[in-house]
């Protein structure tokens, strides 16, 4: 009866026999190495797997950095020295401010440094630090207060190279611009920030002596790239690497957020050439101390310069220095001046942009004012600064 179950059992243990006989498993359950999960996955488009162990190395690359890398050498550190007297009498040289730099030319024995008025302004000696540290002692050509721009004259042994200038005419609102320098001192030297061109044509007020009433108006860029007071002096490049601009100012209040601004190079490299050639920016003198109406209390344009009561705005003289072009030309204390060359005047902002924008050296200029309530006129001849 149990004949059948002979041919049963040897089948099994042939079976068996052929299957351990066998180097390689029918089925593996076994994880892949890490060195099979990469082999398998060259050629395809899945990531490796998640590996704390595995180093991945990424090429982080980009327009940006390569213009940052070629240019940052020509940005440098500027420290403004004002010499102390103490109660010994000793005299210390102490570091009353910093701020930022471009080194636009160099020579055969110089390097040329652009920066701004405020930075240097007062100062009895400068100390320029280079983007490796280097300090170089620097003198100063020649600044102006009405374009805050300021040139610097250093030794060119420890120079790599000037940054490469660029217009500022030919730029666009929305394309990329690079603000480099110190923002917060020579502490964070260096330091990049990233934006656009908010606007390429921004006019804003400016109060040269902090009274409270703007004395000029600039033409400025404006971007969102970030400057703070250090990175005054420093350089706004575009994509190319080019100078477009030289930072200037920030609007410092709280509400405000993402407004920087700059010296257009094409504005500057004019001033720029002046200063380095004769140390000061020549500009058509009419020798009067002059401030806005909208200055003194309304009671007094009746009671004191007996204005008619349709005059909304001018100038009245406070001073006319002695032998200047408008003491030869008839102009007195409190006269009031309505009208230059045909345009009205309704501030110091009008009177000095037609001076120093519209006007030379030897041009006439003819004036329209008020003397005691009377309307009068005189052409005046502009000279040069004593």
């Amino acid at each position: 009866m149990l004949f059948w179950i002979l041919p049963m059992l040897i089948g099994i243990i042939i079976g068996v026999a052929i299957m351990v006989s066998f180097d390689t498993p029918l089925f593996d359950s076994s994880e892949p190495t890490e060195n099979e999960q990469i082999e398998n996955n060259q050629g395809t488009n899945e990531p490796a797997p998640d590996n704390p162990s595995q180093v991945l190395q990424v090429d982080v690359t980009t327009q940006v950095t390569e213009v940052v890398e070629n240019v940052s050498h020509a940005v440098v550190g500027v420290t403004n020295i004002q010499i102390q007297t103490n109660f010994w009498e000793q005299n210390d040289g102490n570091e009353t401010g910093t701020g930022s730099g471009v080194v636009y030319k160099t020579d055969d024995n110089y390097a040329y440094v652009v920066t701004n008025h405020h930075v240097i302004e007062g100062a009895d000696a400068i100390e320029v630090v280079l983007s490796d540290e280097t300090t170089v002692e620097a003198n100063i050509l020649g600044s102006d207060i009405f374009t805050d721009l300021a040139v610097l004259r250093m030794d060119v042994q420890h120079v790599e190279g000037p940054i490469e200038m660029g217009t500022s005419s030919s730029i666009k609102v929305g394309e990329p611009a690079i603000a480099i320098g110190n923002p917060l001192g020579h502490m964070f030297s260096g330091t990049v920030t990233f934006g656009v061109i908010s606007s390429k044509e921004r006019t804003i007020p400016v109060d040269l002596n902090q009274d409270g009433y703007p004395d000029w108006q600039a033409d400025v860029i404006q971007t969102d790239a970030a400057i703070n007071p250090g990175n005054s002096g420093g350089a706004l490049i575009n994509i190319h690497g080019q100078l477009i601009g030289i930072n200037s100012m920030k609007i410092n209040e709280a509400a405000v957020e993402g407004i920087g601004f700059a010296i257009p190079i094409d504005t500057a490299r004019p001033i720029i050439e002046e200063l380095e050639q004769t140390g000061t920016v020549t500009r058509a003198y009419l020798g009067v101390e002059v401030y806005s109406l909208e200055e003194v209390p309304q009671v007094e344009w009746n009671r004191t310069l007996q204005l008619p009561q349709d005059v909304v705005g001018g100038v009245y003289v406070w001073r006319v220095d002695q032998l200047s072009p408008a003491e030869q030309g008839g102009l007195k204390r409190l006269d009031v001046i309505t009208e230059l060359d045909g345009h009205e005047i309704h501030d110091t902002i009008d009177l000095r942009k037609i001076l120093y924008q519209e006007k030379n050296v030897g041009d006439e200029l003819h004036v329209i004012f008020y003397r005691d309530g009377q309307l009068q006129q005189t052409t005046i001849t502009l000279g040069t600064q004593p």
